[in-house]
């Protein structure tokens, strides 16, 4: 079935003789996505959804169609979930954010292992006087004893818990279980879905996080530049923005100097939804659909224990192993992605920007780098945080991976190989033969 779908969506992968298997950054799109979009475009008519004419009500109608779409795939509905659409999952978790009341008698919570994007919600609560602290991770970039630190932070005030389900660096798939006994601790919870939901099913109804955050591209490829807050109708109340802009007051008065934000979705939307790219949801979804989530998850995680597998066997002549692996050794609590760097025969590791070029070269495309996700990297490499401070501190405006590395002596960033629907056996079996091609 899914050797089917590679072959009829997927031929270009062939044709270009490309191994793609940076399904962490980004899915690849199919070719009957485009199809049907191409067509959806250039048979109808469509307008800004704020105005009143046909063309508008067309797009209006579009977008409350693709938000459906979304509430159904999540297992909930408008009764207790809006969708917000945004940009991609950093503005989804910036919405939350800055929106978030966070106060002196509040606690931000973070995972050591989280984007980027959602570490700077601490930059928000730190300016609100809120107590931040970051999650451990242990060897194996697991959360280590969440539970602990959440009811020592645990307060009567509450505050928000920020985690992703799988990481985007190591893809440790972290417990969905923290989230209700989180909340049973007061705290409102956001959830990094980007990286987990394109090889998982998941339900929303069974792991009821008050704000999720994902990007379509990283679903199924197309369209770019489009994502989404799903939150649970309750907490969406509770969130406070700081601003308005077009589309999400009732009204707004410049002589009055009074505003008044629109209800739920509408009330976030800023601007002019991207209503033709939100017009294309529909046709990734169908993909989706066709392929099966369950055959799909079924099918990443055997590519995955494949490569996992293989890269452990790889040795140089004198017998050293070719690669360290970061994170789970095998497949329990691990997605679809493998983070891991390349050690020369001496033991030395590879810089990743070497490898990754050398990759290039041979038609392969990964990843390289610590994936915008520095805290999971440094636990990852055993960086010391006073040198990394002291070396940053340093570089400042001229900093680059390579001159950080040569200032703290280690090694910095990894690989990352991350499999997904376009991809087969033969892919897996390319990228370990290039690999035992490195040995010495």
């Amino acid at each position: 079935m899914l050797s089917a779908l590679r072959e009829r969506e997927f031929a270009r992968l062939d044709a270009h003789r490309q191994v793609y298997l940076d399904y962490t950054g980004s899915a690849l799109y199919g070719e009957s996505q485009i199809r049907a979009h191409h067509a959806l475009l250039a048979e109808g008519v469509f307008g800004n959804p704020h105005s009143e004419h046909e063309p508008s009500r067309a797009s209006a109608a579009i977008i409350e169609m693709a938000r459906e779409i979304v509430l159904r795939f999540f297992d909930v509905d408008a009764s207790t979930h809006d969708v917000i659409f945004t940009a991609n999952t950093s503005a989804a978790i910036k919405l939350v954010a800055e929106s978030y009341p966070f106060t002196p008698a509040t606690s931000c919570l973070l995972s050591v292992d989280n984007h980027n994007s959602t570490n700077g919600i601490r930059e928000y609560a730190r300016r609100a006087g809120a107590r931040v602290r970051y999650l451990p991770l242990d060897d194996e970039l697991r959360l280590r004893d969440p539970q602990s630190i959440l009811a020592e932070e645990g307060s009567d005030e509450g505050g928000l818990l920020a985690f992703p389900a799988q990481s985007n660096f190591s893809g440790v798939r972290h417990p969905l279980s923290l989230v209700a006994l989180a909340q049973s601790l007061g705290y409102d919870v956001l959830l990094d879905a980007a990286a987990y939901v394109p090889g998982h099913a998941f339900s929303l109804r069974e792991c009821p996080a008050d704000f999720t955050a994902l990007s379509f591209y990283k679903l199924f490829g197309y369209p770019t530049g489009l994502g989404a807050l799903i939150a649970r109708r309750n907490a969406l109340a509770r969130l406070r923005r700081p601003w308005f802009a077009g589309g999400t007051v009732a009204y707004a008065s410049v002589q009055a100097d009074v505003h008044r934000l629109r209800p739920r979705h509408e009330g976030f939307e800023d601007g002019t939804q991207n209503f033709l790219g939100i017009a294309a949801l529909a046709c990734g979804f169908a993909l989706l659909e066709e392929a099966g989530m369950a055959r799909l998850e079924a099918h990443i995680e055997r590519l995955t224990a494949l490569f996992l597998t293989e890269l452990a066997l790889l040795r140089h002549g004198n017998g050293a192993p070719l690669a360290s692996i970061y994170g789970p050794r095998g497949m329990r609590d691990r997605g679809c992605a493998v983070a891991f760097n390349v050690h020369a025969r001496d033991g030395s590791i590879v810089p990743y920007w070497h490898i990754e070029a050398c990759a290039t070269r041979a038609g392969i495309a990964l990843r390289g780098g610590c994936f915008c996700n520095p805290g999971a990297s440094e636990a990852a490499l055993g960086l010391d945080a006073a040198q990394t401070a002291e070396c940053l501190e340093l570089l400042g405006d001229d900093f680059t991976a390579q001159r950080f590395a040569s200032c703290s002596g280690s090694a910095v960033g990894a690989v990352r190989v991350s499999a997904g629907l376009a991809n087969d056996e033969r892919d897996i079996h390319r990228a370990i033969t290039w690999l035992a091609s490195l040995r010495g």
